[in-house]
């Protein structure tokens, strides 16, 4: 490959801020999908994940989709996302991380992915690493102007009216929030230059079980449950980000809750599994890490807790989320679904029918 830029590039990163910046800045929607680079030098293509890792084998049809809607010899960030109906799904994102060829086969073509370009990096032999994001924003337009599915040039606006509006309606499809990108700046890999600006509700859980640090014998995260409408304690996450400090606390907060007997736990029979499930219920392999040893310490569901959380995949966060306060007003029974707000459903196509924005 014979490109300005060569694979493995890190790629630019934004920080957490709680409103919406202003100032000379375009804003875009915050994807919820796989951050890739795609470097493509005529029939060669690579896709570089966030952690400069391949994903080139995962995701064929982009590979082909790429040879057949990008310039012969570019470097495009973007976001690979996949969708549901109207939605974003990100649950059958991860599923596409297969080591089996013969399974990465099936599903490209069952749960074909797409790919959001947002920043154009080079074209030809030039590089534009060091060009104004806004130029580099103007570039990306011109260049992909006329690209098809499953290849998209995301919407941009410098309204930041039209991005609070951004913020509160693309929920509904499934999008994370909004990024805003000062058009001033050069691309600085692996720095935080941007800012993303991202949904946070709480909700009470019942805590029924731990897992150790990595460290040692303290608290590495606690396992969250919601009843469902059939009664049963649903695993929806992990609470975590505590300080050493806190994790060593916790140790004695939850000796007086800690559970032997498992077949009195609404999640025993998941205590042995080996294999991980549609549900990720505790004690299942991680399909990312392998051989990650997930096994957790049962508690006496009796605990209750306020997390912050960022928005639900199915029926679980689809983050870790945080924790907030011990709830011991709240019974754990009292922790169910009715409590989450649903976000108004949003079509996915109507993000882009405006065309690529400004």
């Amino acid at each position: 490959m014979e490109l300005p830029i060569s694979p493995p590039l890190a790629p630019m990163l934004a920080k957490a801020v709680k409103t919406m910046p202003k100032g000379d800045v375009l804003y875009e929607p915050k994807w919820d999908g796989f951050r890739c680079i795609v470097f493509r030098d005529g029939d060669e293509v690579e896709l570089s994940s966030r952690g400069e890792k391949p994903l080139t084998r995962y995701f064929p049809e982009l590979v082909e989709a790429a040879k057949r809607e990008l310039p012969e010899r570019c470097v495009v960030d973007g976001e690979i996302v996949l969708r549901k109906g109207s939605r974003l799904d990100f649950d059958s994102l991860q599923q596409r991380i297969h080591p089996a060829a013969s399974r990465v086969k099936l599903l490209s073509e069952e749960t074909p992915a797409s790919f959001i370009a947002f920043d154009l990096l080079a074209l030809g032999d030039e590089s534009l690493m060091e060009t104004p994001l806004g130029e580099r924003r103007q570039r990306l337009v011109d260049t992909l102007a006329g690209v098809k599915a499953p290849v998209h040039v995301t919407p941009a606006s410098d309204s930041y009216e039209l991005a609070l509006k951004w913020f509160d309606e693309f929920e509904g499809a499934g999008l994370d929030g909004v990024i805003a990108k000062p058009r001033d700046t050069p691309y600085e890999p692996d720095k935080r230059v941007l800012w993303k600006v991202k949904h946070e509700r709480t909700a009470d859980c019942v805590v029924a079980g731990f897992r150790w640090h990595k460290s040692g014998p303290i608290v590495g995260s606690l396992l969250l449950g919601i009843y469902n409408d059939e009664g049963h304690l649903q695993h929806v996450g992990v609470a975590a980000s505590f300080t050493m400090k806190r994790r060593e606390e916790l140790v004695d907060e939850l000796k007086p809750y800690l559970l032997e007997d498992l077949s009195e736990h609404p999640w025993g029979e998941w205590a042995q599994q080996s294999e991980a499930t549609v549900d990720r219920m505790p004690g299942a392999i991680s399909r990312w890490t392998g051989k990650k040893d997930l096994s957790w310490v049962a508690l006496r569901p009796e605990l209750v807790v306020e997390v912050a959380y960022e928005a639900m995949e199915g029926n679980r966060f689809r983050h870790t989320a945080r924790f907030r306060r011990w709830r011991t007003d709240r019974t754990p029974k009292s922790c169910t679904y009715e409590q989450l707000e649903v976000p108004v459903a949003y079509d996915l196509d109507d993000i882009f029918a405006g065309g690529a924005g400004s």
